[in-house]
Formats: C-alpha cells, structure tokens, sequence
C-alpha cells in the first residue's frame, strides 16, 4: 500500500516511534506525542478515541474552578475526534478489530503526528489506515487533520463520525471525580462548516470552536461534507483522503461575543479555502525557524541526539507571547498533572532555555509574573509581610491554588503545606528577573517591570526575617527548602542564601539608578512608594542572614539537619534512581537526613559564583549519598553540579537520567504530562554543564567539559541581541556573533578575555598557550 505521507518522515534522529499498540501505555504514549503552539496544546491521542484516552485539548492561561478544590487548566472540547464504523457496525481502529500493522511517528522537526496501520474486521477484510495532524505553529488558532483510509479486500460503507468531540473532563484529582469545566452554550451548521460556543462555569470565559470538512477519493475532486456524520461507500483499493479544518480561539468577556464570533468565522474560512499543501508548508517554514535557533546538534552519540530534540521540542511547544496571560505549568499543555498550575519550576529551569533561545517567551515568563504582583501584594499582606509573596502553585489569578490533599511517595493521602513553608518562589522570581536581564540586557523590561519585581520581593524578605539578639544575625524560619521531605524547618541554607542575594542585588540596582537613570526611580518611588532610607536597610540586612557553614564549606542544609538520623542510600532502581531502605516508612523520611531533591546543591548550582571549587566538591560528596531523586527536578541539577566538580563520569549517568525521564517513564507519571522542569534542567546540564557556558562578571564565558564519546557540539545562543554560533569540541570552541552591530563583544574563553568583532569566524585551542583566534570557513 502506498505511504501515502511519506513525504512528510524525517530520518531517525528527528523522530519517536510507537511501533506498537499497547493499552497499558497509551496514556504515556499520548503525552509524548503531544503537540502545541504555545497557545494551544493537545495530547497525541488516537483519532478513534479507544477507551481510557485521556483526550486533552488546552488553551493556554484558561483556568477554572467549579467542584474542585482549586482552579484547573480547562480540557476543552477535543477536535481531533475521527470515528469510522463500518456497515456491520465494527469501528475500524484499535479496540474493534486486528492490529495487522500500527506505527505512530512525532516528526519534531516537523512538527507533525503521523500513523500508518492496518486492521482486520471480522469478515477478514483489511483497512489501510494513514492520519497526519498539526497544530499550526504558523497560524496559532488552527488545527489541521488529514486521514486517508482504504479497503484492501473489498467495497465497504463507512459510518462517518469527525464532530468536534464535548463529551471531554477534566481527570479527577484523589476524591474529587471527573469534572467538566465548561457548558455547551451555542452550535450551529452553516457553509458546510460547524461551530460551537462553550463557556466556563466560574470565570464565564468563551471558546469558540470550528470545523470544516472535505474529501477527496483517489485525487479526485474536493467534495465538501454537508454534515459532520455521515455515510460513504468505497470499493476495493480505492482511496478517500478526509481533511478536517479547526478554529480555536477565546474571549474573556461575554460582552465581546458577537465580534468576535464574526472574526473567527472570518479567519477560519480564509484558512479552510487555503489548500492542505500551503497550511501544511506555511507550518513547517515556521518549525524550520524555530530549529535553527534552538537545536543542539550532539556528534557521536544518536541516541542521546534524538532525545535532546525531544525535550527541546516540548519546550518549544509550550512557549507563547501573549502579554503575560498566561505562564508554563508543571507539565506544560501536555496533561493535567499539578492541575496546570505554574511552580518555580518555569522561573528557575525553564527560563534559561527561553532566554537565550526564544527571548520573547522568557519575557511572557515574567510578565505573567508582573501582571499578578496585586495578587502577591494581597498574600503578603494577609500574613503580615510587605512588598510581595508570590504563591507556590499559581494559575489564572496569581492567587495561591495548592490544594489541601496530595499522594506522598508510598501513595497515601498527606496534607499539603507547601503552600504555607515554601517561600524560596518569591526570591526564585527576583533571580529570574536578573537572570533573564544578563542574558537579554532588555532594559525596557526593567524599567516596566523588573526592579519593581527585584524591589518588592526584597521588601518582602526584609519583613520576613527575624533578628537573633544572641546570634546578632537574621533568621528564617518556618520555611520547607527544594528538598520537601523535611517541612517548616528555620535557616534553610537554599531559602536564606537566595533572599541574601534578592536583598543585595536590589539594594545595588536601587542605588546604581540614582546615577544611571533617575527618572525611572522617580518613577517607582511614586509607584510603590519606596525611599532611599527603605532601601538602605536591605543591605545590612542581606549581610547578616544567616548560613551555617562549617570551617571545612560543608553548608547545613538546614538548623539542626546534622543531627538527623544519617541514612546513604546503597542501592538504585533500573534507572539508576536510589531506593529507599525497605524498614524506612514514608511518614519517617523527615527524622532522617535522606534529602528528596538537589538543596544545597541547587543553592551551588544557582549561586555558582558566590562559593569556590573546595565548598562546591566538600557538598557535593557529601549530599550525593544522601540525595534519592524523588522529583524529576534532581537528575540535571547533579548533572550540572558534577560537571562542575569534573566528575564527569557521574555528570554523564545523571544527564541521562534526566534526558530519559519522559521518555522512559522514570516517575511513573508520564501520562500526566510531561515534566517541564526536566526539560529545562537537562538543557542547562548540556549548555552549562558540558559546553560550559556561564556568565561572570556579565561576560559570556566558554570552558566545554564534553563526554568522552562526543564528539561535537553545535548550537546557537541569543545574547544581549546578538546571535552567538559555537562549534566545540573537548579541547576546541569556534564561534561566530551574528550581530547588526558594529561593536565587539566580549567573551571568555578557557579562562582568558577575549573580544570578538561581529560576523567573524574565530577558533580557540586549549592547548596552546596565548590562546589565539583565526578564521575558519
């Protein structure tokens, strides 16, 4: 049978099979193969919705809150619904029939869902299967579908079935049950195109959804569907081609309803007279600009390739720009897991990858941050705190959305205080904000937005601590750090060493825009009512936070964790993940010093200029045998931080953990969605960690530290407006600023200062002393 998308495969290295059906991995299956824009995210279901799919449709920032205990991300209507049943009353498909043939492929350079398959009724006849689906990354509100379907033994009549599908939940979270966010509030049929209207229950927000449908038998003419069910007979061998045509968009007031509902029809029909082959084209072109800036090609090593394209693909399909409405969940728009809501996990993993690949979504990161500072203001307030106190678990308001009750690791039902002890968020944004200005020196942002960001969070740490009369330093205490198996601990080195920092680092902008730009402190000082006296305290204050660290660097990760029962893990799972001792319960981890995730060596990994090699190594071995992985936020920091003790082997077996924890399922929780944190960390342990790119003293600095079975890097990095090309191996960089400009830029590069003139080819050897540069192509 003719491969009738052949065209659009790519070779191996750009794809990820499923070569075979099986139902106890569909739901981890539909999160892999998910697909985005940024605006909206659809799970990589099958188009004839075999039982237990966990269809999922999302529209980016639409939350809402009916019989749940907290907002949820809304599962919208599904459009990808395709529903074929023969005259006996067999659907063709999965569950019905035989599976002679079944393979899926997610092109990611591409883009596109792919499946080939061949079923067998119970007459012995056989159906070729063929689908191909895309949520245009060129035109962000449309979905396209194509199915070609033909009988191999025999003429048959098709029952067609292909309406945009409403019988969609939301997944129920512990004991809440299925839950339906949204009501059908309009339908309707009209140039053979159909729509609906729903709204969502709490916040009345409007979704408009469209479709139009059309056919072609073996290439023959477009015959345009009058309805969305309908019959068809086909003969032997012959081939119908269906293409089905989405619109998805949404309005946050009623009141814009009958304007916008002429738009959209507006818009859909521009794009469903525009020919498969032009949709089709127009979204690739698209993915093509978005792979020349991100990918990372990975020389000698094809597995490991693939699945660095992998993460970054799901990074890529969840970035948006549209003003701050909306932020990156926990899991992306791939699943339901967290609910959708928004943790440090976007402002601490992910933004780094966006800042120096898609500058604009690392932008939307921070503005969705700013826009909810009301929202912060309100929570600091009500626990008697000033400036802002961004909430653990975000969603549409920026208001604090954890919820009561959880699972823990053995599965029993715990209550949840995360909400309560994890403050170190609030300092995670302030670092965000700086971290994204480094990189971009977008000023404009700052001036908006980011020192009133960078000020009020350090107003909050201000109020925050408490002053020791004995010790005469300043203590936190309440607090629960990254590691969550110990709670409401006091002086947790990750949460005090970053509101240390979030203090000094808004005191010295504060006073370095006294000279530089004092119109803009004019400004804020009306605006959030800020004196240079306030001001002033943050740095004395800053100084005497208090940190525990004994006279050989080894921090304490919190007051009183030395005295902890000392438990090392032996022994590891599969995957390389520790196992906890079999007599340990669940409920007794916090009497012990087993640490869930990286603490104090996130604290290492993010503050990496404030210690040296000697503090760094000391902690490293000694919270290595005691850290268990229980979050999928751990692997790539102990990448990261192996490569910078040049414990490489190590550095090598934690980046392949977390590189494969969607992809093999590490956490058991695949098909929730997949893992943003994940994706985010395990760029920065390939970038920071193996290319060794690092910022100090603002300059962009170069020291690889590769694998030993790789054999090149090359990648591409957006800094300060600049486009920076690096080709490395272990002992050599090239790179090429791609830059308008004029002036040089300045770098270091193995250690030493060096500027660059732009559009050049340079080439830097390690070995050779007074590292010299020379053009290369």
């Amino acid at each position: 049978m003719k491969d009738i998308f052949s065209k659009y495969l790519d070779d191996d290295l750009w794809s990820i099979y499923d070569n075979k059906w099986e139902r106890s991995l569909q739901g981890i299956r539909e999160s892999q193969f998910a697909q985005g824009n940024g605006y909206l995210g659809s799970r990589g279901i099958l188009e004839d919705i075999p039982y237990d799919t966990i269809a999922g449709t999302y529209i980016a920032g639409i939350y809402d809150r009916l019989t749940s205990q907290v907002s949820e991300l809304v599962n919208f209507p599904n459009p990808f619904n395709f529903r074929l049943t023969t005259e006996n009353g067999e659907k063709v498909g999965i569950l019905a029939m035989d599976i002679l043939e079944h393979k899926r492929i997610l092109n990611m350079r591409k883009g596109l869902l792919l499946r080939q398959a061949v079923y067998r009724d119970s007459k012995n006849r056989r159906y070729d299967y063929q689908s191909l689906r895309f949520l245009s990354m060129n035109n962000k509100n449309i979905g396209v579908m194509q199915i070609a379907v033909t009988p191999l033994d025999g003429p048959v009549e098709l029952d067609i079935n292909t309406g945009i599908d409403t019988s969609v939940h939301n997944a129920g979270v512990l004991t809440e049950g299925l839950k339906k966010h949204f009501r059908l509030k309009e339908l309707g049929q009209a140039d053979n195109s159909g729509f609906l209207v729903v709204e969502t229950f709490e916040k009345r927000y409007t979704a408009i959804f469209r479709s139009g449908f059309y056919y072609r038998i073996n290439g023959g003419k477009k015959i345009l569907a009058k309805d969305n069910i309908f019959k068809l007979k086909l003969k032997k061998n012959q081939t119908a081609v269906f293409t089905k045509i989405c619109y998805i968009g949404h309005i946050l007031s009623e009141s814009d309803l009958g304007k916008f509902k002429a738009s959209s029809a507006k818009e859909f029909r521009k794009s469903f007279s525009t020919s498969f082959d032009i949709l089709i084209g127009d979204h690739i072109r698209a993915w093509e600009r978005l792979w020349k800036d991100a990918d990372i090609v990975i020389s000698g090593t094809a597995n490991l390739q693939k699945m660095a394209r992998f993460n970054i693909y799901h990074m890529l399909i969840c970035a948006h720009e549209d003003g701050g409405f909306s932020g990156i969940g926990a899991r992306t728009l791939s699943g339901e897991g967290y609910r959708g809501h928004i943790f440090w996990d976007t402002d601490i993993f992910l933004l780094p990858f966006y800042a120096f690949v898609a500058p604009a979504a690392a932008r939307n990161i921070l503005l969705y941050r700013h826009k909810r500072m009301d929202a912060a203001r309100e929570i600091a307030k009500s626990l008697g705190y000033k400036g802002v106190m961004f909430p653990w678990e975000s969603a549409g308001l920026g208001e604090e959305e954890a919820p009561t009750w959880t699972k823990d690791i053995d599965g029993t039902i715990i209550k949840i205080t995360t909400d309560k002890f994890e403050h170190h968020i609030t300092a995670d944004i302030a670092y965000a904000v700086y971290r994204y200005y480094l990189i971009t020196h977008d000023i404009a942002f700052m001036r908006d937005y980011g020192y009133e960001i960078l000020f009020e969070t350090a107003r909050f740490w201000a109020s925050r601590v408490k002053f020791n009369k004995k010790l005469k330093k300043y203590d936190i205490d309440g607090v629960i750090g990254p590691d969550e198996f110990h709670e409401d601990v006091k002086n947790n080195a990750y949460t005090n060493m970053m509101a240390k920092w979030n203090l000094s680092t808004a005191h010295r902008l504060y006073f370095r825009l006294r000279t530089s730009a004092p119109e803009v402190l004019r400004d804020l000082r009306k605006k959030i009512d800020i004196t240079d006296n306030e001001a002033k305290k943050w740095k004395p204050i800053s100084s005497k936070i208090k940190i525990n660290i004994k006279k050989d660097g080894l921090i304490e990760q919190f007051d009183g964790y030395f005295k902890l029962k000392r438990f090392i893990w032996t022994k590891t799972d599969e995957n390389g993940i520790p196992l906890l001792p079999k007599k340990l319960k669940a409920k007794d981890l916090h009497k012990t010093q087993l640490v869930k995730q990286a603490d104090v060596l996130m604290l290492l990994c993010i503050l990496s200029d404030y210690f040296n090699k000697k503090t760094k190594k000391v902690n490293y071995d000694f919270y290595i045998q005691r850290t268990v992985h229980k979050s999928s936020l751990s692997p790539s920091i102990h990448s990261l931080m192996a490569s910078e003790c040049q414990d490489m082997d190590r550095a090598y077996r934690f980046f392949n953990v977390a590189l494969r924890t969607d992809m093999s399922n590490l956490y058991r929780n695949t098909k929730d969605g997949i893992h943003a944190a994940s994706l985010g960390g395990t760029w920065q342990a390939l970038i920071y960690g193996f290319a060794g790119i690092g910022i100090k003293r603002e300059v962009l600095s170069v020291d690889p530290q590769m694998p030993q079975t790789w054999n090149k890097l090359i990648f591409s990095l957006c800094w300060r407006g600049d486009k920076i090309r690096f080709e490395m191996d272990k002992d050599s960089v090239k790179i090429r600023v791609v830059s308008r400009k004029k002036k040089r830029s300045s770098f270091e590069i193995f250690g030493k200062p060096h500027t660059l003139a732009p559009n050049k080819n340079y080439s830097f050897e390690r070995k050779i002393h007074g590292i010299g540069t020379e053009e290369y192509y």
